[in-house]
């Protein structure tokens, strides 16, 4: 049987990895799929860069439309990233009838809705386990092995970067600024950090993941996000002292109102296997009704650990190829026409618990008038922490841990604590969760 042929649009870490992992693994690879695997043709914005792999027999191009319009290739590998011209390209490849294999979460979360109907009319398919992870297969884990449970929620450390910076902070005392220069430094962080500090990658990822779970349409712009750059270094010794540690996870959960998508920094029980996920690995915990938790553990990047979830789709598909498009698995999972449009609950109807931490005046009094505010609405508290001043006219540092209570609640709340006149600047707020059972 002839080989398949397929294109890859992007020849950088990813790209270079892909090539590496296909000659280097392909005789397995070929007893897999059934069929040889061969990348004959890809783009390149700059054709003399150096590479991490060999081009030896694939054709080079600066011209991306000359991969999607190639007829003899079946699969075009999109890796250039972005949401603008990978999603033009990507349509016109469906369009001429190919499969796409994708790593771009940016792009399925914002056009994953448009991309796939055309996928399914056309009777392609679109794979993009790469998306989220890295070399975690997380996306096949919930769309195929937890295909027998209700997925109640998932929570996860998807963004390396963030990850790093919050263990270097726990583990060497640093302040934020100085490990991200140090991430930075590494090549963990982009020289413009914001997509990883403030979340919006993961929020990209989140989304993906929360449509799998949940039978819903992808939403990225329903997904509550925050990042990590107001955490602080005593942030994180104090959640330490409470038997805690912070990670930055996306967060989705299936309510009897609705769905929960958010994106934050969170406290976790520090015996929790989650907790002790560090420096830029990432992982994910599912709780599915028939199985109970389930860790997910691996590498969130790099070269071979994402080029590993890239063949694997390109597998995936080589097998499918002769079947027929109604007997392969959905997209998202669910099949097309029983997708639900489960409301996304805004942030404020959210319940979880918090950390929270304010400077006040050393007085009597001050900690009263600031547990009846909670206590008046409806928020108790777990457990409290006051740091004394350590010279005269210094403030107080007042840390809490309170029990769940909505968001909107939490709101007023700090409002009204923060207008108290012996409460200085505003109050740090952390949600935190227990991440046990439902």
């Amino acid at each position: 049987m002839e080989p398949v042929k397929v294109g890859l649009l992007g020849m950088g870490t990813v790209g270079g990895g892909t090539v590496n992992v296909l000659h280097r693994n392909g005789e397995e690879i070929a007893r897999r799929a059934g069929r040889g695997i061969e990348i004959t043709h890809a783009a390149s914005r700059d054709l003399n860069k150096p590479r991490i792999c060999s081009t030896e027999g694939i054709t080079l191009t600066t011209n991306p439309n000359e991969v999607v319009e190639n007829s003899e290739l079946q699969i075009v590998v999109e890796l250039i990233g972005g949401d603008t011209l990978a999603r033009d390209l990507v349509m016109k490849a469906i369009a001429n009838g190919k499969h796409v294999v994708t790593a771009n979460k940016a792009l399925i979360a914002k056009h994953g809705n448009e991309i796939f109907a055309a996928a399914q009319k056309k009777g392609v398919m679109v794979a993009f386990e790469a998306a989220v992870a890295g070399g975690i297969p997380i996306i096949k884990a919930i769309r195929e092995g937890l295909a027998g449970n209700r997925i109640e929620w998932l929570a996860g450390i998807i963004n390396g970067t963030g990850n790093f910076i919050l263990t270097e902070m726990r583990d060497k005392g640093s302040n934020f600024e100085d490990v991200l220069a140090e991430a930075q430094r590494l090549g963990y962080a982009e020289a413009d950090p914001t997509f990883d500090v403030e979340g919006i990658d993961a929020a990209h990822k989140l989304t993906i993941l929360a449509s799998i779970a949940f039978g819903i349409p992808l939403q990225f712009e329903k997904v509550y996000n925050e990042g990590i750059t107001r955490i602080t270094r005593e942030d994180v010794e104090s959640a330490e002292q409470l038997g805690y540690r912070i990670k930055h996870l996306g967060i989705a959960k299936k309510t009897a109102n609705g769905v929960e998508m958010r994106v934050h920094p969170t406290l976790i029980p520090e015996r929790r296997l989650i907790a002790n996920v560090d420096g830029v690995m990432n992982a994910v915990l599912v709780y599915g009704d028939a199985v109970g938790p389930t860790l997910y553990y691996g590498a969130g990047a790099g070269a071979e650990p994402t080029a590993s979830a890239v063949v694997g789709d390109i597998v995936d598909v080589v097998r499918t190829l002769t079947s027929d498009p109604e007997n392969r698995v959905p997209h998202l999972a669910f099949q097309p026409d029983a997708i639900s449009d489960i409301p996304v609950l805004p942030m404020d109807e959210i319940q979880t618990a918090y950390y929270l931490k304010m400077r006040a005046q050393d007085k009597p009094g001050v900690l009263a008038d600031v547990t009846r505010i909670l206590g008046d609405r409806g928020i108790s508290i777990e457990a409290v922490l006051q740091k004394e001043p350590t010279s005269a006219g210094e403030q107080a540092t007042i840390t809490m841990l309170t029990h769940v209570v909505m968001e909107g609640s939490m709101n007023q709340a700090i409002a009204d604590i923060e207008a108290l006149k012996s409460i200085s600047g505003p109050i740090t707020r952390i949600r935190l969760e227990h991440l046990n059972k439902k």
